[in-house]
């Protein structure tokens, strides 16, 4: 079953980490990569832009609306995803458990739901 692996930290939060640490982190997301796809669970992944570059769309009584950045006011944002064809829930658990940004955040484990 596929699962996405969405990862939810807090921007500001991520913002004022050191360039050495930001490395740090960017290279350990690398080898977590590496190491799934290794494992052929990994069916993709992105790391997503800041909020303030997203736009939200909605469209009411057949007008389209645009505005500036995510609808939900959060303390936490996605700030990319991991899509994974794992066994099980428990297999998609164990995965998203390893990702770094678990540590400073938070992943949100969602099931695809085939169309």
């Amino acid at each position: 079953m596929k699962y996405l692996l969405l990862i939810c930290s807090d921007e500001d939060q991520v913002a004022t980490l050191n360039q050495e640490d930001g490395e740090a982190m960017l290279a350990e997301y690398g080898v977590f990569a590496e190491e799934m796809a290794a494992r052929g669970v990994l069916a993709g992944g992105e790391r997503l832009r800041p909020t303030a570059d997203a736009t939200t769309v909605k469209v009411r009584s057949g007008e389209v609306l645009l505005s500036d950045g995510p609808y939900a006011e959060t303390k936490e944002q996605i700030g990319g995803y991991f899509l994974v064809d794992c066994a099980d829930l428990d297999e998609a658990i164990e995965i998203a458990a390893k990702i770094p940004g678990a540590r400073v955040g938070s992943i949100e484990v969602r099931p695809i739901w085939p169309m």
